[in-house]
């Protein structure tokens, strides 16, 4: 875990080295000063009044030095532990960018936020807290220490005992405080989950009057949190008394028997204990103690970073699933498909295949349906071809693979097989900015024509132009702001403009009425027929001018085969057939999309 989080201090290695140096001269320039100060008292009863300005001229400087360093070790401290945490935060988001679906299904989106705010700033606060804390209070307590021990070994020895009392005392209370802790950031997930769907599905919270419901849910999820906190904290509340109650009776020991010394020598420090010496001794005693309470601080940040650290180190080293092999392809001839002997499961710890023995040969151009009940795994089916999953391997004595104009998808550079093979998801996703700006997330060079024809072809120019600003009207986050159909328009055209040799559309015309998919189904025939296309769909109507229609049933295919071949010769399909013209009614399985 170290050595990960390590990698990411790079270019503020230098400010993480300046910090401490900074705190260690500080100290030193610090522990000095008690000694100055015990010269001054001793030579006031002498009148050396030289001796005084020498040793009081002496002291500024060195509290001047002290300001210095101090301020150093503050800035240095500030830019490599905000630096520290900046790199951490793009280290994260750029992995998480190279995770495969496999991958991503690990996290949940909640966990992934907390790692990248709450757990980041944790491990940037105990970063300055090491670098400036955790090398100044231990230095500092061994200086002054030796300092104690120089003026007065037997009164020093006080500082001693309590030391080790006081470590025994925060060691228990560390250890207790951390199994809290480590508890709590998995309640930050279950809080930041429920703002989440929250947030996420505000219209169907008030649609169906659940707002009281989801306030419940917040407030169990936020009361987890301060419970944890509350557990964690009233032990790290005990710190404060415990130090305090140990830094009075060591005043109150080192007074009583250094005023005693005193009288016993006659305030000489050829016979005892002076005035001065019980100055600075008193001086060390609040040294020793307040660094060995910093400590405490450094122990419990620490300990609260220890559960941040890793679980920001399990996404740095959550390895892609999915890469380029070391000599990849980088041209996919053209938009052919065969499925070999292929079998897929999602974890490869179930018994049960996902996707069991597909085999078929798509030619280039092809046109292909794709029906089949909720469940039957029709969307995991395309999302093979793309590369968002891997295929199982072959079983023993079996050939299996997945061919993309005619070379395994696992040959291929994927930033080239993606770019080829346009995939229009169940769930339509919009972002904020101008229709121009999504559109041109197919093809970020695509002239305004260009994105003008693919909507053209998407039949999205119809509502586009009846709108004030046209191409240039802004969406709203989520693509609020359009409607279902509108949306999977917008996204269609999206995926016509990375001109690819495939498009996949999953179900994406179930928000458009059945003339438009019509004039949508008539464009890709004429515009791009070169272009294979795959279409999901649970309406007869968007699929039955197919060259070949796939009915797949429980994760196999169970028949392929046209339109009028499959009404007469499969039952699956000649049963959603007659549901749809009989009822004049879209078949929907069971439900939702696999």
């Amino acid at each position: 875990m170290l050595r990960t989080l390590g990698r990411q201090i790079k270019e503020f290695k230098l400010a993480s080295i300046l910090t401490p140096i900074c705190m260690l001269a500080e100290v030193i320039v610090e522990n000095f000063i008690p000694l100055l100060m015990a010269i001054i008292i001793d030579s006031i009863g002498s009148g050396d009044l030289k001796k005084i300005y020498i040793t009081s001229l002496v002291m500024l400087l060195l509290a001047l030095v002290g300001l210095i360093t101090g301020f150093g070790g503050g800035v240095f401290g500030a830019k490599a532990s905000t630096g520290f945490a900046r790199n951490l935060r793009k280290a994260m988001y750029e992995n998480i960018q190279t995770f495969s679906f496999s991958n991503i299904d690990k996290f949940s989106t909640a966990g992934l936020v907390t790692r990248l705010t709450t757990d980041v700033t944790n491990m940037q606060n105990a970063y300055q807290m090491i670098l400036r804390m955790a090398v100044r209070a231990p230095f500092s307590m061994i200086v002054a220490m030796i300092m104690a021990f120089t003026v007065s070994s037997k009164l020093a020895s006080i500082y001693l005992i309590a030391v080790i009392i006081l470590g025994i005392i925060l060691a228990l209370l560390t250890t207790r405080v951390y199994g809290y802790l480590s508890q709590v950031f998995k309640k930050y997930d279950e809080l930041n989950e429920s703002v989440q769907e929250n947030v996420t599905a505000m219209r169907v919270v008030k649609a169906y009057v659940r707002e009281d419901y989801e306030k419940g849910k917040f407030g169990k999820a936020s009361y987890n949190v301060y419970r944890m906190f509350i557990k964690a904290e009233g032990l790290v509340s005990l710190n404060a008394p415990f130090m305090m109650t140990t830094v009075y009776t060591c005043i109150l020991l080192i007074s009583w028997l250094g005023a005693k010394a005193i009288v016993a020598s006659g305030n000489n420090a050829m016979l005892g204990l002076t005035t001065g010496d019980l100055t600075s001794l008193l001086a060390y005693c609040m040294n020793i103690l307040m660094s060995l309470m910093m400590l405490s601080m450094v122990f419990v940040m620490i300990t609260m970073s220890l559960s941040s650290g890793k679980r920001i180190t399990e996404v740095l080293e959550e390895k892609a699933d999915i890469v380029n092999p070391e000599n990849p392809d980088f041209t996919v001839p053209d938009g052919s498909i065969t499925f070999k002997n292929v079998n897929f499961r999602y974890n490869k710890t179930s018994e049960k295949s996902v996707l069991e023995n597909i085999n078929i040969d798509i030619k280039s151009g092809e046109t292909i349906g794709i029906m089949g009940a909720t469940g039957s795994a029709k969307s995991s089916f395309v999302n093979l071809i793309c590369r968002l999953y891997d295929i199982e391997p072959p079983k023993d004595g079996e050939e299996s693979y997945l061919l993309v104009g005619g070379k395994d998808v696992r040959t291929y550079d994927l930033d080239t097989l993606r770019q080829e093979v346009s995939v229009v998801l169940q769930k339509n996703v919009l972002f904020s900015g101008s229709i121009l700006d999504n559109l041109r997330w197919g093809n970020p060079d695509a002239s305004e024509e260009e994105c003008i024809n693919a909507c053209k072809l998407a039949c999205a120019d119809e509502f586009i132009e009846q709108m004030p600003e046209k191409y240039n009207t802004h969406i709203e986050q989520g693509g609020a702001n359009v409607s279902g159909g509108q949306k999977q328009r917008l996204c269609i055209a999206r995926a016509l403009l990375k001109k690819p040799k495939i498009l996949i559309l999953d179900d994406s015309t179930s928000a458009v009425d059945t003339l438009t998919d019509s004039k949508i189904r008539k464009a890709f025939r004429e515009e791009i027929p070169d272009t294979t296309k795959i279409i999901i769909a649970q309406r007869i109507s968007s699929i039955m001018d197919a060259d070949r229609i796939i009915v797949m049933d429980d994760g196999k295919i169970n028949a392929i085969g046209n339109h009028e071949y499959l009404v007469a010769n499969n039952e699956i399909y000649r049963e959603i057939y007659n549901q749809q013209t009989n009822d004049n009614a879209d078949f929907d399985g069971k439900g939702g999309e696999a």
